[in-house]
């Protein structure tokens, strides 16, 4: 059987895909400048006869074709790049490049792309169809990795009929993953305001127009947006993060600088709230003799899975695994750029359970203590390996 076939490659690679996790985790880079990892991605799938191009500087497309009759395509994603997060771990694999982190799993995730990647080449006789690998760069960083390597023409040549992605969480046991069809991540926009006043010394506040209380008034009322404005069985998300006035105890400031992120899973809402915060911030500093510049960056859509193939995915994930670890994920407002795929092609993005409180690696992602069970890499490349065959029919 298949299934037999794929967990014996996937415990023969096993020891190795740890090997690249931690090569990848002690190496990181930063968005956009994955240079030595996409070239560690290269040198495997070089060593095992893989063609592959590149795609958006850093990313790698790789092709493995099976010797069976198909036309089907399935892409299967990981993401390459770290974050500017200092480790706080103690393991022989920390990172050696100082203030920068695989504080997501994205060292996880190339790593069991590569493990996959390895167990589908020794199958080529056994499925018909294309499997596309894309190793992608900058998940983490506006405009985002996924929607230049679509600009690019990942998604054609040939073109996938479905992509599949899968990414660590630390609140799931490992050996457990999660699947949720529908709306499953927000859309995220990043909201950078300016408001400007007239400063001078604050014990004479009736000569000045004091931004950092007009920027008080307006991160206050714009919690109106979501709590008075958005329909509440609609999730949304307005938080601020940063604050900066630069006065001091006796100076008032002539500005003051807001920095926040807006989350939703609407696009209409998405867009009519962008409206509205921009219009509130303006209209209520213009009203207390300042000014305001509203910019938003807007950044990734929310995610959807295409329900016919996540069911499909989450139906050959119990058979992989067996039933009892496969659980239900609920909405996660959180966002990510494989939303850019979802939106093109039908996708399905799923959980892989990292966690284990014996083994202190159930600390959330982009936190200087996240760390994984190693032992999820036991499932996490035959899992995707499997779902790729069965999907393409064979």
């Amino acid at each position: 059987m298949i299934k037999d076939k794929i967990k014996d490659l996937a415990g023969t690679i096993f020891n190795d895909v740890v090997g690249y996790r931690r090569h990848i985790h002690s190496n990181p880079e930063l968005s956009f400048k994955e240079f030595e990892t996409s070239l560690f991605i290269k040198e495997k799938l070089t060593k095992w006869g893989i063609e592959f191009i590149d795609c958006a500087n850093t990313g790698v497309v790789g092709l493995i074709k099976g010797n069976k009759p198909s036309e089907k395509v399935i892409a299967l994603r990981a993401d390459m790049d770290a974050l500017p997060i200092h480790e706080a771990n103690d393991k022989p694999y920390r990172s050696k490049n100082q203030g920068i982190m695989h504080a997501c799993g994205h060292d996880v995730h190339s790593s069991s792309l590569l493990g996959t990647a390895y167990i589908l080449n020794q199958l080529k006789d056994d499925f018909g169809g294309t499997i596309k690998l894309i190793f992608q760069p900058a998940e983490e960083l506006l405009p985002g990795g996924a929607s230049i390597m679509i600009k690019e023409g990942v998604l054609e040549n040939p073109k996938p009929d479905t992509i599949v992605g899968q990414h660590v969480m630390p609140l799931i046991d490992a050996g457990k993953v999660g699947f949720r069809s529908g709306i499953y991540m927000a859309s995220t926009d990043e909201l950078y305001v300016t408001v400007t006043g007239k400063g001078g010394h604050g014990a004479q506040p009736h000569q000045n127009i004091d931004p950092v209380v007009i920027a008080s008034h307006i991160i206050i009322a714009l919690q109106q947006i979501v709590s008075r404005n958005a329909d509440p069985r609609l999730p949304s998300v307005l938080s601020f993060g940063k604050v900066i006035a630069n006065g001091a105890t006796n100076i008032i400031p002539n500005e003051v600088k807001i920095e926040g992120t807006f989350r939703t899973l609407d696009e209409n809402w998405r867009a009519e709230a962008h409206v509205r915060m921009k219009k509130m911030a303006e209209g209520m500093a213009e009203s207390m003799g300042g000014s305001c510049d509203f910019d938003i960056h807007k950044g990734y859509p929310f995610l959807i899975n295409e329900e016919k193939l996540t069911a499909n995915a989450r139906s050959f994930a119990e058979d992989f695994l067996g039933k009892e670890n496969v659980i239900d994920l609920d909405i996660w407002m959180a966002a990510e750029d494989f939303s850019f795929y979802s939106q093109v092609t039908d996708a399905c993005f799923y959980r892989l359970g990292t966690g284990n409180a014996a083994k202190d690696t159930q600390h959330s992602v982009h936190t200087p203590k996240f760390d994984i069970d190693e032992d999820a890499l036991k499932i996490s490349t035959g899992l995707m390996a499997y779902i790729a065959v069965k999907q393409l029919g064979n």
